[in-house]
């Protein structure tokens, strides 16, 4: 158990790199992963996705060096949304070898749109872990629960397992009682109701596409993530905000002239 995906991601990077050692992010991304990975010592490679923000698996394999200790993978995506199928994940299971590690973070997981069910990724991916909150899933964001899962099969599994008990900070007894009372005797797929967010989704895009943006319909999580009609996002941002809306600027996930709202 973990203080969160964020606690789970922040220990399992503490665990396996040591200064200087690479770890890739799929642009755009959620920015606190760079802090993540700095924090530990760690170098950021940022890696351009392909069509519709798919993982291009060409661009990745370019980008594995002797240096390289592990690949951050978030589907369904913050902040664009997008899910990745069981098709990318084959391709990207076949690139990584030791001691490559992806660390798939799923906060997100159970807020999928249109009836899609995305893929298991342990059940694909043969060198990964999993970060897990369910502060998304449940609309209780800030209350930081979450676990990091090892999959028996991994072959450094006993050790990382090791490593991980001496690094990591418990929840504290409150969060922990917290995520009992709200949801530990249910079933672990419990979320909320995924149709509202489904509705507010269908509501933003389609007004903004009316309006002429360029904002793609996300398949899950609670993220649009649009072009910007003018170059600079962080000039545009502030012309939201003189408007009272809140958005955040592209330019803070390395995807300059676009803003992501929710």
């Amino acid at each position: 158990m973990t203080v969160g995906a964020a606690g789970a991601i922040n220990t399992v990077l503490k665990s396996i790199l040591d200064p200087g050692d690479e770890v890739i992010v799929l642009n755009p991304y959620f920015p606190e992963y760079r802090f993540y990975i700095e924090n530990h010592g760690g170098r950021v490679v940022t890696v351009e996705t392909g069509e519709n923000f798919q993982p291009d698996i060409g661009r990745i394999a370019a980008a594995l060096t002797p240096r390289t200790k592990a690949l951050i993978l978030n589907s369904p995506n913050n902040p664009t949304g997008a899910v990745y199928g069981a098709e990318v994940l084959r391709k990207l299971n076949a690139i990584i070898r030791e001691p490559v590690l992806v660390i798939s973070d799923e906060p997100y997981r159970p807020l999928i749109f249109d009836g899609a069910a995305p893929p298991e990724t342990l059940s694909i991916i043969e060198r990964a872990v999993l970060a897990w909150s369910w502060s998304k899933a449940m609309a209780i964001a800030g209350e930081r629960i979450g676990y990091l899962a090892i999959p028996p099969h991994l072959p450094e599994a006993a050790a990382l397992c090791q490593r991980l008990y001496v690094r990591q900070p418990h929840p504290r007894l409150h969060q922990c009682a917290r995520h009992l009372a709200m949801g530990g005797g249910r079933s672990p797929d419990a979320a909320v109701d995924v149709g509202q967010y489904q509705a507010k989704r269908d509501l933003l895009c389609d007004a903004l596409t009316s309006m002429g943006y360029d904002a793609p319909r996300p398949q899950g999580s609670f993220y649009v993530f649009s072009r910007t009609p003018i170059p600079d996002d962080l000039a545009f941002i502030r012309l939201l905000q003189a408007e009272g809306i809140l958005a955040v600027p592209g330019s803070g996930s390395d995807a300059a002239g676009t803003c992501g709202c929710r």
